[in-house]
């Protein structure tokens, strides 16, 4: 009887054992387990998987974290914010030492970055910065109000408007209201442009000018879409001519070449965008959006990871600005990466000769 109750008392010892070893295990890549955290587990948020560029920083960051010895816990939130707040939440409660975050909102996570600061988690805003909140250590980026300038300075330059009398007719669509880089990248722009529409130069005949006239929900590009149809059919469908279309970035300017492709009728505008997404580098080649700002997202993932490796070594990450970005608690140390510029002319040398992608992805 004893030694039935022995190798009872044993086989729960082990039955307990292997319960509490399924209990540790931590996420990495899309979610499936990868065993116990460890001082090297990374959290990296990112929002949406529906955008290409997304996909690209996420790939680009966990394989670079990874080459660096790190464990990398990496998440996709679907655009919902709730459930991004939700993946970090968990990052932290499954030992995550360091979180790199590319916020769907910025502003949505005031509570648990406390939650991080609390538990002395260092916090990289990835390319959105994170607002409100002082447990934000770094932020690395492109230069984002630069990623504006240079798309001014684009349709400045095509419609030559220094010495061009005009008036030219211009449309304007940027990005999410709830995306602080939206407002640089508007900002850069009309700091180039608004001069010319102020002197009549420039002529925006919706009257959408102001930011929060023309944010565009989510970067959605059906939403961009239907908003470029209702303005084509109030204001060019007579003839009139469309010179340009200021486009902050790729999901919104494939929105605007799309119901242009449908209903307009007038020689093609300049489009603008920025990311490079594949559909949009066709469309360049095909005459449908002049340029697309570059941001080589493996360069930022480059960045980041000598940031984390610096901070989890117990020093200081690398920055090169300490005075742009206020979240609204202070300023927050910075890397910028600077954008370029491809269109039809240097895709090549830029796109296809750096590996980003390969011809046959372009065809």
């Amino acid at each position: 009887m004893k030694r039935k109750m022995f190798c009872l008392l044993l086989c729960l010892v082990m039955v307990a054992s292997l319960v509490a070893g399924c209990g540790t295990k931590s996420t990495s890549g899309d979610g499936a387990a990868s065993g116990k955290s460890s001082d090297k587990l990374i959290g990296v948020a990112m929002p949406t998987k529906d955008l290409q560029r997304w996909n690209q920083d996420g790939s680009n960051m966990e394989k670079q974290l990874k080459d660096a010895g790190y464990e990398v816990d990496l998440q996709y939130a679907n655009n919902d914010i709730q459930t991004q707040v939700s993946q970090v939440e968990n990052m932290i409660s499954n030992g995550c030492k360091l979180l790199v975050i590319a916020s769907i909102e910025g502003d949505s996570f005031g509570t648990v970055l406390a939650q991080a600061k609390k538990k002395g988690i260092s916090v990289i805003a990835y390319d959105r910065l994170l607002m409100n909140s002082d447990a934000v250590s770094y932020y690395a980026t492109f230069d984002n109000y630069m990623v504006g300038t240079k798309q001014g300075e684009y349709i400045k330059e095509k419609l030559g408007l220094e010495t061009a009398k005009g008036p030219f007719n211009l449309e304007i669509f940027t990005g999410d209201p709830g995306d602080n880089n939206a407002r640089y990248f508007y900002g850069g722009a009309m700091d180039v442009l608004r001069p010319y529409v102020d002197s009549g130069v420039l002529v925006v005949k919706s009257g959408s000018v102001d930011f929060e006239k023309v944010a565009t929900a989510n970067w959605n590009t059906e939403i961009a879409q239907n908003r470029m149809d209702a303005i084509i059919a109030s204001y060019y469908a007579d003839g009139t001519k469309l010179d340009a279309v200021l486009c902050s970035n790729d999901s919104t300017a494939l929105g605007v070449t799309n119901a242009l492709s449908a209903s307009y009728k007038g020689e093609w505008p300049i489009v603008t965008g920025q990311d490079c997404d594949i559909a949009n580098v066709k469309n360049m080649l095909n005459g449908k959006q002049s340029m697309s700002i570059f941001k080589d997202t493996r360069t930022l993932a480059s960045q980041v990871v000598k940031m984390v490796d610096a901070i989890m070594k117990g020093g200081e990450a690398p920055v090169n600005d300490t005075k742009s970005y206020d979240n609204g608690k202070g300023i927050v140390p910075s890397y910028l990466c600077e954008p370029v510029f491809a269109d039809s002319t240097n895709y090549k040398e830029l796109l296809i000769d750096s590996g980003y992608y390969t011809e046959d992805q372009l065809k």
